[in-house]
């Protein structure tokens, strides 16, 4: 049983590389910044701040909105913040490119009081109206993306359901967007379920949330942590393997409090009355990065999540994924310097 994993490495390389023994060139990693839009415009330029933490990419991510069980996607109206209507866009865009920082266009829905994983409806017509909506919401978007010769554009985010059991729809609108947008296309999926994810082929890489809940004490050491990113790391690269896509994490990041390196989604509805703990989620980050950074087929990722205006935290920015102000932003900084 001992040399049971060295030969599983073997047979991952193999599969990777058949016979073929050239080495890989290194290539420089995506450093990426989640941008939550803003509220009201940009009172100074927040892209300075953005190249001092060695970042070379943000996510722009306009929202668009869906009620539970009501089919449709609003998008772009007057009642939505400044940076998530197209105004806004344009301009963070506008100023990301001025400072030779790379874009990934990322429309996302946000559902009040749920998650896109958990989006379902009861019959063919509701899906087909929802459809048509975000159809229309994502060929808006991919538009400006091709207009303003984005690199990269995410079609999707977290949509469990939808992917599983609708997957003609995911098709025919890749091939929609291929049309019109000439970059790079990415789909983002949950950690628990990139895997079921049907059409990785029709795209450019396999996006992941990657949110692997890793340890549940309060202030796990960077060792441990890493030791618990080897099995996640040995499926993300026999998936690779299989699809014969590059994987980038399309989200990633910890809250500062206790705990953070866990299941972080049960946190965030307590995450007031929770310690804060600057130092567990600086170790998460770094224990991250050691386990990630040296896989050839890892791009980098977005880390979750960046305010360039700091408004939008619900309140509570000391215990928000946010690196700003944190022990978290010496340690981003640290690790996105050494992806150039």
């Amino acid at each position: 049983m001992k040399f049971a994993l060295p030969i599983l490495f073997l047979v991952i390389s193999f599969c990777c590389y058949g016979q073929n023994n050239t080495t890989i060139p290194e290539k420089t990693k995506m450093a990426g910044l989640s941008f939550t839009a803003p509220s009201k415009e940009y009172p100074t330029n927040p892209m300075p701040a953005v190249t001092k933490i060695n970042a070379n990419w943000i996510a722009v991510i306009p929202f668009g909105y869906t009620r539970n069980k009501e089919p449709f996607v609003r998008f772009n109206i007057d009642w939505q913040w400044w940076g998530e209507r197209e105004a806004g866009v344009r301009e963070t865009i506008r100023l990301a490119k001025a400072h030779d920082i790379n874009v990934m266009l990322k429309p996302q829905v946000y559902i009040p009081g749920s998650w896109p994983g958990d989006l379902s409806f009861d019959s063919d017509e509701d899906w087909t109206a929802w459809e048509t909506d975000y159809e229309t919401f994502i060929l808006f978007f991919a538009a400006i993306a091709e207009e303003q010769n984005l690199s990269l554009l995410c079609i999707g985010t977290e949509f469990k359901i939808s992917v599983k059991e609708r997957p003609e729809f995911w098709y025919q609108l890749i091939k929609k967007i291929r049309a019109q947008y000439k970059g790079k296309l990415v789909y983002a999926a949950n950690w628990d379920n990139y895997d079921e994810t049907p059409f990785w082929e029709l795209l450019d890489y396999v996006g992941v949330d990657a949110y692997f809940p890793l340890s549940e004490n309060k202030t796990p050491s960077v060792n441990s942590l890493v030791k618990a990113w080897q099995p996640i790391i040995t499926e993300l690269e026999t998936f690779h393997c299989k699809v014969e896509r590059p994987i980038l994490f399309t989200e990633f990041g910890y809250l500062s409090v206790d705990g953070c390196a866990g299941k972080t989604w049960e946190l965030e509805s307590k995450v007031k009355r929770l310690p804060i703990n600057e130092q567990a989620q600086s170790n998460a980050l770094t224990a991250l990065f050691k386990a990630m950074s040296d896989a050839y087929w890892w791009e980098g990722g977005f880390i979750w999540k960046w305010f360039p205006n700091m408004d939008g935290h619900e309140g509570y920015p000391e215990r928000d994924y946010t690196p700003q102000g944190k022990q978290a932003t010496e340690t981003l900084t640290h690790w996105y310097g050494k992806f150039k």
